[in-house]
């Protein structure tokens, strides 16, 4: 992500444990890489509506995958041209004209939360006020939505979502200063759920009182499963209670968690149905598919549905829990681990994307 902002002309000094950045005037050509990252490919891209001159997304194979028309088509109706072959994907171009008209766009952000919080990360600075419609299934990770939502006021700009899909955003500037960004609550899943499965206690300072963040879900959620969870003070506590229950649980708002509960419910004394996470088909990997492939290669029963999985616990047995290049899938996996001997996570080095220190974290917890 500061690569691509610095590629557009942006200053971004991560020096520190502080950054700090700079704005500057977005100016094209320019070359961004967007990996593997579906947020940097779909932040930047309407970012880059603002700059004036060519830039060229392009990025990992999986990536070229992703699904990104539902975006392109709304910037096209906000007057932006798009070069991408009629694909929807990655590589295309996008040839800013030095700002975003303003107006209306319609967008089905309903395979992801991601296309409506790009539009509304931009909108105030167009040459207008600007009305974002979400058209389509209801929509996935809603708490993102609401933390961009929140995150903008802050930050000056004036959003009216008082009717249904609906945000009109005026046009005006959006004020600097200082943001202090809340711990990945969601990276917080392995950990507590290592706490569930080998009856142990994890602590997690500085969990807020008050977030919109999806992982703020975690301790009801694992309470329904049968861990023992407190709040005391700033920090949640977890405790593993000796077994752990399935759970019938729609997850689309928090999504994000899901391969950890799936891998708990493999564990647990119980069958279990995730449902509401048939978008997490187009994440990093297709995450439903491999999540049934792996753990049934373990000797797991789990099945897909329309919307989610299935799963019957079963004994499992050691082997490869294949990743993906996918982050979330790593560290669900060194759960599994945890309680199934052999268990091999491939490629645990994927778990940098999120969070670099996670070997190490996971390295101290043991014996």
């Amino acid at each position: 992500m500061a690569a691509g902002l610095r590629a557009l002309g942006i200053g971004v000094d991560d020096s520190g444990i502080d950054w700090q950045v700079t704005p500057a005037a977005l100016m094209g050509p320019a070359d961004i890489d967007c990996g593997l990252a579906g947020t940097v490919t779909r932040f930047l891209l309407a970012v880059a509506s603002l700059a004036d001159g060519p830039v060229r997304f392009d990025g990992d194979p999986r990536n070229r995958d992703r699904p990104l028309r539902p975006l392109i088509d709304a910037l096209r109706q906000l007057g932006v041209r798009v070069d991408d072959d009629g694909r929807g994907t990655l590589p295309l171009t996008l040839h800013g004209s030095g700002g975003l008209a303003g107006g209306r766009c319609t967008v089905d952000s309903s395979t992801s939360s991601q296309f409506l919080s790009a539009l509304l990360l931009v909108a105030a600075r167009a040459d207008g006020d600007v009305t974002v419609e979400h058209a389509g299934q209801p929509l996935p990770s809603l708490p993102h939505i609401e933390m961009t939502v929140a995150m903008l006021r802050k930050r000056g700009v004036v959003i009216d979502d008082s009717a249904p899909n609906v945000w009109r955003i005026q046009h005006g500037a959006v004020s600097g200063g200082d943001i202090d960004v809340e711990p990945d609550l969601s990276n917080a899943a392995p950990f507590l759920a290592a706490a569930m499965v080998s009856g142990g206690v994890v602590r997690i300072p500085r969990w807020p009182a008050r977030t919109t963040q999806p992982g703020a879900a975690l301790p009801q959620l694992l309470a329904a499963m049968g861990a023992v969870c407190t709040l005391e003070a700033d920090v949640l506590i977890v405790e593993g209670a000796g077994a752990v229950h399935g759970i019938d649980i729609d997850l689309r708002a928090t999504s994000e968690l899901a391969p950890t509960v799936a891998v708990l419910a493999a564990l647990a004394d119980s069958p279990s149905v995730l449902r509401g996470i048939g978008h997490m088909r187009g994440h990093e990997t297709d995450r439903l598919a491999a999540l049934a492939k792996e753990l049934n290669g373990l000797g797991g029963l789990v099945t897909e549905t329309e919307d989610g999985l299935s799963i019957t616990p079963k004994p499992l047995h050691g082997g490869v829990f294949s990743t993906y290049d996918d982050h979330r899938l790593a560290t669900s996996a060194a759960v599994l681990g945890l309680v199934v001997p052999g268990v091999f996570v491939e490629n645990i080095a994927t778990t940098a994307k999120t969070m670099p220190t996670f070997v190490d974290l996971w390295s101290s917890l043991l014996p």
